[in-house]
C-alpha cells in the first residue's frame, strides 16, 4: 500500500512504536544494511570498489551494515569521526575512483549548521564525480524543509528508510536527493501515521487492473474518443491514440482536423479515424473522451473553444483535458458526476492559475489543490518530477517512477491517451484514484525499463512499452 510522506517527528514516533513492540534497533539496522547493499549491487558490478562513508549515529551504522551483504564487491569503510583528520584519507580514497560512494555521514538527526571541516568533506565528495547512494537522507540536508545546513551531499540515488521524508520532495532538495527510493521492509512496525501526501509503491498495483472476464467482448471494455491533432501537430494525435490502445479499451476513435486526416489515418490500423468539426456528434457508445493533444494550430483552437465547455460540463462519460485543451477550458462547476481530469505540466498549470512556473514548482501540492477547486473539484495529474495525483481535498499521491529522459515531445500525449484508454473501461471507473495512479506509474516505469535497456530510446519506443511494466 502507499506510504505516508512524513516529517522527522513522525519518523521518531514510528521508531518509538517499533521499539515498544519489542523489535530491536540492531535487527532494523541489519535489515537496512541489507537493503542498502541490494541497491548498491544494482548500481555496480561484481568486483567493483565501493567506498562507505560512515559517521556518528544510526545513519553511519546503517551504512556500515551494508558491508556484510557486499561480499563480491571491494568494500572500504572510511570512518569520518572526528572530521578534521579525515579529509586527507578521504581525498586519497576518492582519487582511487571507486564505482560508488555510500553516504552514511548524517541522518535526520542533524539540526545545526555544519562546521567547516564537514563542509570541506562534503565539497570533496561532490567534486569527485563519483555516483553516490545516500542512506535515508543526503548528509547535510534538513529532512523537514529540504534546505541544507551549509552544504549537502549531491546523491544520484537516496534510499530513505521506512517512508519518504517531506523535505526530500521539496524542489530545492531535488539536486541533492537525486532519484528517491524507499526501503519500507526493514522491520519497523506497522506505520501509525496518516498524511496528506502519500508515496505510491509498485506493489500497490499487484492485482490491478483486475483480470478480464473470460466471456468479455469489445463492448465490455469501453470506447475511447480522442479529439486531437492539427496541421503541424498530427503526431500528437497518433501518439495519444497509441497510448489509449496500450490500455486496451474495446474501441478507439480519433476525431481529427480534416487537413491532417490522411496523415493520422495512415499511421493507425485498429483505431477508427473521423474528421472533426464543431458539429461532429460523438457515438453513443463513447465511454471516455480525451481532448487536447496537438490542437495547437489556430483553426483548431477556434473550433475547440466552441465545443470544450459543453464537453467538460455536460458529457456523460469521463473527460480528460490535456495540452492545448487546457488553454481553452473555462473554470467553473461541473454538472455531471462522471470523472473530469486535467493533466497539466507545470507551465500549463501556471497559465491556468495566472502565475509563474517557479511558483507552481515551489508548492506543487497547493497548485494541484487550487486547480481542482477552480475546475469543479476535478482530478488533477500535475506532471513533472514526482507527478502528483489528487483533488482539492482528500489524499494526494506522489508518483515515484520515471526519469529525466521522459522530457521528450509527445511523452505527455502518450500519457493522456493511456489515461483515457483506462478510464474508458467500466471496470476501471469505480476507483479513479487507483486508475490514475496506475496510468502515471506505468508511464514512468516503462521509461525506467527503457532507460535500463538502452540510452537512445524515443517516445515511439515508449508507446510500445507503456502498460508492460510489472
Amino acid at each position: 500500500m502507499s506510504l505516508p510522506i512524513i516529517n522527522i517527528a513522525g519518523m521518531r514516533k514510528w521508531e518509538a512504536a517499533t521499539w515498544a513492540a519489542g523489535q530491536t534497533e540492531a535487527q532494523v539496522i541489519r535489515l537496512v544494511g541489507e537493503r542498502v547493499a541490494r541497491l548498491a549491487r544494482q548500481l555496480t558490478r561484481a568486483q567493483d570498489a565501493i567506498l562507505i562513508l560512515a559517521g556518528q549515529g544510526h545513519n553511519g551504522d546503517d551504512a556500515r551494515a551494508a558491508k556484510e551483504f557486499l561480499g563480491d564487491r571491494k568494500v572500504k569503510i572510511l570512518e569520518l569521526l572526528p572530521p578534521e583528520p579525515a579529509l586527507p584519507p578521504l581525498e586519497l580514497a576518492l582519487r582511487e575512483k571507486p564505482a560508488l560512494i555510500v553516504d552514511g555521514l548524517f541522518g535526520i538527526g542533524l539540526n545545526r549548521p555544519l562546521a567547516e571541516p564537514w563542509l570541506k568533506i562534503i565539497a570533496a565528495v561532490n567534486a569527485a564525480d563519483i555516483p553516490v547512494l545516500a542512506v535515508d537522507v543526503p548528509s547535510g540536508l534538513d529532512a523537514d524543509t529540504g534546505a541544507s545546513y551549509g552544504a549537502a551531499i549531491e546523491a544520484d540515488v537516496t534510499l530513505t528508510i521506512g517512508a519518504p521524508k517531506i523535505g526530500l520532495l521539496a524542489m530545492p532538495a531535488w539536486p541533492q536527493v537525486g532519484r528517491l527510493e524507499v526501503a519500507g521492509d526493514v522491520g519497523l512496525s506497522a506505520c501509525p501515521l496518516k498524511a496528506e501526501l502519500n508515496w505510491t509503491q509498485a506493489e500497490d498495483f499487484r492485482n490491478f487492473p483486475p483480470p478480464r472476464p473470460v466471456a468479455g467482448h469489445k463492448g465490455s471494455f469501453g470506447h475511447v474518443g480522442i479529439v486531437a491533432g492539427s496541421l503541424g501537430y498530427h503526431g500528437a494525435a497518433v501518439l495519444a491514440t497509441r497510448g489509449a490502445q496500450r490500455a486496451q479499451p474495446g474501441l478507439a476513435t480519433v476525431f481529427t482536423q480534416e487537413s491532417i486526416y490522411t496523415a493520422v489515418a495512415s499511421q493507425l490500423q485498429s483505431a477508427m479515424v473521423s474528421p472533426w468539426t464543431p458539429k461532429t456528434k460523438f457515438p453513443e457508445t463513447l465511454s471516455a473522451l480525451l481532448v487536447g493533444p496537438g490542437l495547437a494550430a489556430h483553426d483548431a483552437i477556434d473550433n475547440l473553444r466552441r465545443s470544450l465547455h459543453h464537453w467538460w460540463r455536460d458529457v456523460d462519460c469521463p473527460v480528460v483535458v490535456d495540452a492545448s485543451g487546457l488553454d481553452c477550458l473555462a473554470a467553473g462547476p461541473i454538472t455531471k458526476k462522471t470523472a473530469r481530469v486535467l493533466t497539466p505540466h507545470p507551465g500549463e498549470a501556471a497559465r491556468l492559475l495566472n502565475t509563474t512556473t517557479g511558483k507552481i514548482q515551489t508548492n506543487r501540492l497547493a497548485a494541484l489543490r487550487e486547480l481542482s477547486k477552480r475546475y469543479g473539484n476535478c482530478w488533477v495529474v500535475l506532471k513533472g518530477h514526482q507527478t502528483l495525483i489528487g483533488r482539492c481535498d482528500g489524499e494526494v499521491f506522489v508518483n515515484p517512477s520515471g526519469n529525466p529522459h521522459l522530457a521528450q515531445g509527445g511523452s505527455g500525449d502518450l500519457l493522456g491517451g493511456f489515461i483515457a484508454g483506462l478510464l474508458a473501461q467500466p471496470a476501471l471507473q469505480a476507483d479513479l484514484a487507483t486508475t490514475l495512479r496506475y496510468a502515471v506509474w506505468q508511464h514512468g516505469a516503462a521509461a525506467d525499463q527503457l532507460q535500463a535497456a538502452r540510452a537512445n530510446w524515443t517516445v515511439e519506443d515508449l508507446a510500445a512499452e507503456i502498460g508492460n511494466a510489472r
